[in-house]
């Protein structure tokens, strides 16, 4: 009877903790700045009050002289605290950019109903905070005001895009500086989004009754390692 007894009351945590994971909100955090030659994209995720956080810096972008492949150089943090750090340097050149398309479309060949099932997601998703700062400047005052109002117009259509599919529960921070006197180019980005992992992971169940026709052959390293159902029986 108490082995029944540990049963049940194991079984009881696993529900538990499996709904406790169902029920998270993840926030996602992006912080992006461009300023003349610095580039810097952080993208942060917190969950359960900041207890599990998981941080990617990519401060630089550079471009390889020898083989012209974009150069990013990453820095991963995680825990609570950020006190584990992990740096690499990954390329990516012409022959990455190309198997990145094919793997792409061969994603979106094999799922079924996948624009319905991700609008659903984001619709999900709520957009906690979105500001927007550009400062731009070309060096001549009638061509820097055209950009301003091109730059103005994009920005709009962007948010009407964010407000449309997902839901935006905050004003946005917009603006857009001129210098009329000499070139300028700078952009700060700050977003936060917040989901539940159970509408995720919902839709990667979703995702996954839609796919058709096996594993595609995929090109990319971090999908090549998956089986394919191209190869040839014997």
């Amino acid at each position: 009877m108490s082995n029944l007894k540990w049963l049940l009351l194991i079984l009881l945590i696993l529900i538990l903790l499996l709904i406790s994971i169902v029920l998270t909100k993840i926030k996602v955090f992006i912080d992006f700045y461009h300023g003349k030659d610095d580039d810097q994209l952080t993208i942060t995720l917190k969950a359960w009050g900041g207890l599990l956080t998981y941080k990617k810096e990519i401060p630089m972008i550079k471009v390889a002289e020898d083989d012209a492949a974009v150069v990013i150089k990453e820095k991963t943090k995680t825990g609570p605290s950020e006190n584990t750090t992990h740096e690499q340097e990954n390329s990516f050149n012409e022959k990455d950019l190309v198997n990145s398309l094919h793997d792409t479309k061969a994603i979106l060949e094999h799922v079924l109903g996948l624009h319905t099932l991700v609008r659903k997601l984001m619709r999900k998703v709520k957009v906690k905070k979105l500001e927007w700062h550009t400062g731009v400047g070309i060096g001549d005052a009638a061509s820097t005001a055209i950009l301003c109002g091109a730059i103005w117009g994009l920005k709009g259509a962007i948010v009407g895009l964010i407000s449309n599919y997902m839901r935006l529960t905050v004003h946005p921070v917009l603006t857009v500086t001129p210098n009329f006197q000499q070139f300028a180019s700078q952009i700060q980005l700050k977003c936060i989004f917040q989901l539940r992992v159970g509408h995720a992971m919902w839709t990667g169940l979703k995702l996954v009754k839609y796919w058709k026709g096996g594993i595609p052959d995929f090109k990319t390293k971090p999908l090549s390692v998956l089986p394919s159902d191209n190869t040839n029986s014997v």
